[in-house]
């Protein structure tokens, strides 16, 4: 099916999309019950930030390899330059959703604006939804109800500031109940963390052939998760992030190769994923503290 192409660059092109009315340029709280149109369909160019709650109980989300059932309220985000494709043959039922839009200028000038990159979230994908128990939801309604009093409320020069610190307010509160989630699907999280390892192991055991270096995006694809979460939930359950793990693991093998092989540096280099070797020594040598031949040599002495 041919997905409509819509650019979603301002409030007003958010508003006129579902039938919405719009009372501030830069930001709106919307209620989707008030809509008078739905987007089926189509394929949204975000150029806004937004966050949608999902209330109702019919809502199944896929987390990883396995699939959850809620019956509280979702969370997803989305943030300027992110894709979405909303397919819906049928009218959505048994449910509706309620959130927040605001264009990325109504925080230029404010603190938001410096630590808006630090809520990672905005970057997870759908699957990684955030579930939220009843008090969260409070919290969350309570914060969507600031945001919407104050953007009805007359333009003055306090507008700007009030309406970014009330949202960097809801911001903070949805990192702390994504690490809150973090920390209840430890088992879940484990799974995943072991099967990292394992696959991190695969690649470079002896009867590997052709190895190219992984990315953090290739083994969170393998668990169906997004390099943002999967990098998040990574760091939360051993302490390292997921690229200093696979530094960890490609410096030890190439440690063993170094002792137990007359294989010339070029050779390890290239056996372990290098394009140059000079990029394998300068790793090397940076977490080692010495070139490959050094250790090589000290090894020899032992």
């Amino acid at each position: 099916m041919e997905l409509k192409n819509i650019i979603l660059d301002s409030i007003d092109a958010f508003n006129k999309l579902h039938g919405l009315p719009t009372f501030h340029p830069l930001v709106s709280v919307f209620d989707m019950k008030d809509a008078t149109r739905q987007a089926n369909n189509v394929r949204l160019h975000y150029g806004l930030y937004a966050l949608f709650l999902k209330n109702g109980i019919n809502c199944s989300i896929r987390y990883g390899r396995k699939n959850y059932d809620y019956q509280e309220g979702t969370v997803v985000s989305f943030s300027p330059g992110q894709i979405i494709d909303v397919m819906n043959d049928k009218p959505s039922s048994g449910g509706s959703a309620i959130g927040l839009v605001f264009h990325p200028d109504l925080i230029y000038g404010t603190p938001l604006a410096d630590k808006i990159a630090s809520f990672g979230f905005f970057d997870y994908s759908q699957m990684e939804a955030l579930h939220l128990s009843s008090e969260e939801r409070g919290i969350f309604l309570d914060c969507l109800g600031k945001i919407g009093q104050e953007s009805r409320h007359s333009v003055d020069h306090h507008s700007a500031a009030l309406l970014s610190a009330n949202i960097q307010l809801l911001l903070e509160y949805l990192h702390r109940f994504y690490d809150r989630q973090f920390i209840t699907r430890h088992k879940v999280n484990s799974d995943i963390v072991a099967q990292f390892e394992k696959d991190l192991k695969e690649i470079y055991s002896p009867k590997s052939a052709n190895v190219v270096m992984p990315s953090v995006a290739y083994f969170a694809d393998r668990v169906n998760l997004s390099p943002g979460y999967f990098g998040e939930l990574i760091k939360k359950e051993t302490g390292l992030t997921a690229k200093e793990i696979i530094t960890n693991h490609v410096i030890a093998v190439a440690k063993h190769r170094l002792t137990v092989t007359n294989d010339d540096i070029s050779e390890i280099a290239y056996g372990l994923g290098f394009e140059y070797p000079a990029h394998f020594t300068r790793l090397f040598k940076r977490v080692t503290g010495q070139s490959p031949t050094l250790y090589r040599r000290l090894m020899e002495q032992n």
